[in-house]
């Protein structure tokens, strides 16, 4: 027998209505839906953003209305628009729950046909404290005083608002539930700040009525609005901004400002009056002169930026329209400022770093792609291009794209779309706001299922079909995120872009006027010389220019961040045209995104790189990610010294031999300097790197000379030879900028003529100095023998007898010293290794250094701090040879060195860190003076090396505050561009070694 299919009830249960609460099934009985004539009320129910919250909301309301419930209930099942503003406000928001409970009528609010208009908002507020026109000389049209302004006008100032923002917040709700209009982004800001203005002018009207009691007002106040209340486009919960305005600025203005303030804060939101000039600490109320004069002298770029918003909203409107058309000329020339690039990038880190690590991926406001990067965009154009364009004199973000759009300065698609972002954006933010009419923006986590579906239904975000409606919200937050972020960089770009490049000639166009204009305000110090780069890179019809255009507005904002955007245009100018041959060039910037970022990171902060770039391109493939990190930390020392001495080995003629070399040299600088400046090696890999490629390129040169001569003599070399490091290159700790220090060190073979071997020798020695010291475009390299003994005036090539028979009875304290650091790099290994068993008897003397060595070493040490220091240099921050630098460290380690490496083998040890590391180990010097020592030297040495970069040659003198330095700052690893900073740490830092040197040295 088959049965029947049971009839599906018409009635749907709580399951299908998504009701989760055990007593839904109780409570839909209690308010008698749950029956067919309550079916289309359950389905309006099941569509509220958190319909168990709506729900339970219903029941107290119905507890609190009592025999009340049945115009409700009516109501509810008769009138849509009702129903689904009342669902929607419940499902969203908790906080209005509670307030309907309390004040259980004010649900007759909800069937307001439309918003009210700005009078009528300020009407209602002044009538909840019976406020009446003020009069006397300083009447005016927002000027009232309250008949109710005792305690009481807190609690009925807080209800009638709380109406007001209730019936917004109803209707803009409502399409969540049923088929209601959804009100437009720019009605519901301008609605909240109507309702802003007409609180704080019930506010005032208390103020007024208990500061002036017993007369009429006796001053002319003027609140004006800043932020985005000024704007107009103020969120449901937040701090509204303001700035007084008075005539006079007396005690009684104060007063008025002050009690208006108090009163707003705790009847309606909090008033923030940290705008006005000199913030918190100046004085509440100015008079217009002093306003006037604080934003001539004193006011910073970011002021100004500020001051864009400013809008009168009451009291004294006269007196606030005084108060703006004296501001905004001010604002309008904001640009012109020498400062303006430097502060309002200052003020955007700043910003930025207000958002803890762990939230800025919920941050709304704040976070990369947030609301405040397009408003930050949007007002630093309008800063621009507002001194010559009126139309832009706008205050609201959503308006003043639409006058950029307008005007060319920002593309109309781009436009459109960053305005779509922004209103989705500020969308999820009142949502966020309304739950419980809290000060919010930040997304719920991403563990936090059920906050994420609240959001998605009360933001109206429903399944696609592939996703539920959180997949939904998700990808809808990071495809606006990731559009705001790309549209940040294009809106200051694209344009300029198609001032120069003539994509489409139907497009509007940034005048060159105004194409300058926009450069100049995004850091570049010579505008018209960038804008003619742009012109070069993008010109003609080629694929390559097309290219160009689509890369560049992402390139340049990027650039925009290094320290010297311009320099770096230029570099990037030179490069592309330098491989304009290479097809992958341009590619690898358009696929990889690692690769094009990290060059105008290094384009823009080095002036060392990009003629090694354009000489070594394929480095530029190493600024990708591989699977295991940064390619550009691949290679590893070793392999690289191979591979320069079996290159060079390829080659009989010498010259050949070592331009191999070089260019293997080439790549790895390259190579070494962008991991470096990129932040990817530290101090001593950076020494290490450098220090190993020196020691390759000396051994590969030497190999191939030494070959060239035996295939010209027709014989074996008469004599072994073998090249000796000495200061950084024998302690492997060379820099940048650093020469190569060696001693040559021959032994004639059997049976050869020692004159013969001598002159031979000589003749290698030279030919390596000449070859490598040949002009070239690479950094030089310069190979001294200047610490040989003598000096230059001894013979260039020693044997090793006369080596130690020098050393044994005329080497001086200093020669002793230089000898700590010698070290065998390069030729014969075996006669390398003997040298140094003869001089380690002279530099680790039996029983110590003498003390009249020591004598000796600390005049030489006072002479070289006297009389070596550059004319003009500044002994506080010249890495080499100031306070605490590199000598100071060096030269300390050494008498400690000199002293007791006769007892302490470690100390046989040409690395000055190593040694340290010894001493400390020892206990030679306390830990915490060796720590000293290190950091100085770590850091002077980071100086030191990052001068090189910046400036593209050899410096030791830190600059003073300024550009340059902020550069050298960046490069050197300071985490922000503030340059007085680093410089001020670098000096507190060898200030506190140079006591340990003075304290070691003098003991």
């Amino acid at each position: 027998m088959v049965r029947p299919p049971t009839a599906r009830s018409a009635v749907p249960g709580v399951g299908r209505l998504g009701l989760l609460e055990p007593a839904a099934a109780d409570s839909l009985h209690q308010l008698g839906w749950d029956d067919v004539d309550g079916v289309p009320v359950l389905w309006a129910l099941s569509r509220s953003p958190d319909a168990d919250l709506a729900l339970s909301t219903l029941i107290r309301l119905r507890e609190s209305l009592g025999a009340g419930w049945a115009e409700l209930d009516s109501a509810i099942r008769s009138e849509t628009t009702l129903r689904g503003r009342l669902f929607g406000l419940l499902g969203s928001s908790t906080a209005f729950g509670d307030h309907l409970v309390a004040t259980p009528d004010a649900w007759k609010i909800l069937r307001a046909k439309q918003l009210p208009g700005r009078d009528a908002v300020i009407a209602d507020l002044l009538d909840a404290v019976a406020a009446v026109p003020e009069t006397g000389p300083h009447a005016g049209p927002m000027l009232y005083r309250a008949a109710i302004a005792g305690p009481e006008a807190i609690s009925l100032l807080r209800k009638r608002y709380r109406d007001q923002l209730m019936l917004l917040a109803a209707i803009d709700l409502a399409s969540t539930v049923e088929n209601e209009l959804v009100p437009p982004y720019l009605v519901v800001g301008r609605q909240l700040s109507d309702l802003a203005d007409a609180a704080l002018t019930a506010a005032l009207s208390v103020a007024v009525a208990r500061v002036c009691k017993n007369g009429e007002v006796p001053v002319r106040l003027a609140v004006i609005a800043m932020g985005k209340c000024g704007a107009r486009e103020l969120n449901y919960v937040s701090d509204v901004d303001v700035v007084f305005v008075a005539e006079p600025a007396d005690a009684t203005a104060t007063r008025l400002a002050a009690e208006m303030m108090s009163v707003a804060s705790s009847a309606f939101f909090e008033v923030d009056a940290a705008l006005r000039p000199e913030g918190k600490a100046g004085a509440l109320v100015r008079t217009l002169d002093s306003h006037l004069a604080y934003y001539k002298r004193w006011a910073r770029t970011w002021e100004f930026q500020a001051l864009l918003k400013n809008r009168p909203m009451t009291g004294d409107l006269a007196l606030g329209q005084q108060y703006r058309d004296a501001i905004m000329p001010m604002v309008w020339t904001a640009s012109e400022r020498p400062d303006f690039v430097a502060d309002v990038q200052a003020m955007r880190r700043r910003v930025e770093d207000l958002v803890p690590a762990d939230l800025r991926e919920r941050e709304l406001k704040l976070g990369a792609g947030s609301l405040r990067d397009v408003e930050f965009a949007v007002q630093l154009l309008q800063l621009v291009h507002g001194r010559v364009d009126e139309s832009l004199h706008v205050t609201n973000t959503v308006e003043a794209l639409t006058a950029l759009a307008a005007g060319g300065y920002v593309g109309r698609e781009d436009a459109a779309n960053l305005t779509a972002s922004y209103e989705f954006l500020r969308l999820l933010e009142h949502r966020l706001q309304l739950q419980r009419l809290k000060r919010t923006h930040t997304l719920p986590a991403a563990d936090d299922e059920e906050g994420m579906r609240w959001l998605a239904r009360a933001a109206h975000i429903r399944p696609d079909g592939r996703q539920d409606a959180v997949g939904v919200l998700d990808t809808e937050i990071r495809r606006n995120s990731m559009r705001v972020r790309r549209l940040h960089g294009k809106l200051f770009y694209r344009p300029l872009l198609d001032a120069v490049a003539r994509i489409d000639s139907d497009a509007l166009r940034l005048s060159p006027d105004a194409a300058v204009r926009q450069l100049a305000a995004l850091g570049y110090a010579a505008p018209a010389n960038a804008l003619g780069h742009l012109k070069a890179l993008t010109g003609g019809v080629s694929r390559k220019g097309r290219i160009q255009a689509l890369l560049l507005p992402t390139l340049l904002e990027w650039l925009g961040d290094t320290p010297n955007p311009d320099a770096g245009l230029l570099a990037y100018r030179r490069v592309s045209e330098g491989l304009d041959d290479q097809i992958w060039f341009l590619r690898e910037l358009r696929d990889e995104g690692a690769i094009a970022q990290r060059l105008m990171i290094v384009l823009g902060s080095s002036e060392y790189l990009p003629d090694l770039l354009i000489n070594a391109p394929e480095t530029i493939r190493m600024y990708a990610d591989g699977p295991g990190g940064p390619q550009l930390l691949g290679p590893q020392p070793e392999e690289v010294a191979r591979g320069i001495q079996t290159a060079a080995a390829r080659y009989d003629d010498p010259k050949r031999a070592v331009a191999a070399a070089r260019s293997l040299r080439r790549h790895e600088l390259a190579r070494v300097a962008s991991a470096d400046l990129l932040g990817m090696l530290d101090v001593p890999q950076v020494c290490a790197a450098l220090s190993s490629v020196w020691v390759a390129v000396l051994e590969a040169s030497l190999s191939a000379v030494i070959r060239s001569s035996e295939a010209e003599r027709g014989a074996p070399a008469p004599a072994d030879f073998a090249v000796i490091g000495m200061g950084r290159l024998g302690g492997m700790e060379l820099g940048y900028g650093s020469d190569a220090d060696v001693l040559f060190v021959c032994e004639p073979r059997p049976g050869e003529d020692e004159t013969t071997a001598m002159k031979w020798a000589t003749g290698i020695a030279e030919q390596v100095q000449r070859l490598l010291g040949a002009p070239s475009v690479d950094p030089p390299l310069q190979v001294d023998a200047g610490l040989r003994p003598e000096g230059r005036n001894g013979p260039l090539v020693r044997t090793l007898a006369a080596y130690q028979a020098y050393y044994a009875q005329w080497a001086q304290p200093w020669e002793v010293q230089a000898l700590l650091r010698a070290h065998q790099v390069a030729g014969d290994q075996e006669l390398g290794v003997r040298f140094l068993h003869v001089i380690d008897p002279v530099r680790y003397p039996a029983g110590g250094v003498s003390a009249d060595s020591v004598r000796e070493i600390r005049r030489i040490k006072a002479r070289v701090d006297s009389e070596r220091l550059p004319r003009g240099a500044n002994p506080a921050t010249h890495t080499k040879l100031g306070r605490g630098g590199l000598a100071d460290i060096e030269w300390t380690v050494q008498l400690l060195q000199l002293r007791h490496a006769h007892n302490v083998p470690g100390l046989h040890n040409t690395s000055t860190l190593q040694s340290l590391d010894v001493i400390e180990a020892e206990g030679i010097l306390e830990p915490e003076d060796v720590a000293l020592l290190r950091e100085s030297w770590i850091t002077a040495t980071a100086a030191r090396n990052a001068l090189v970069l910046v400036r593209g040659k050899p410096s030791d003198q830190l600059p003073g505050p300024g550009r340059l330095l902020s550069a050298v700052a960046r490069v050197a690893g300071w985490p922000t561009d503030d340059g007085s900073e680093f410089l001020d740490n670098y000096m507190r830092i060898t200030r506190r070694a140079k006591a340990v040197v003075e304290r070691v040295f003098g003991g």
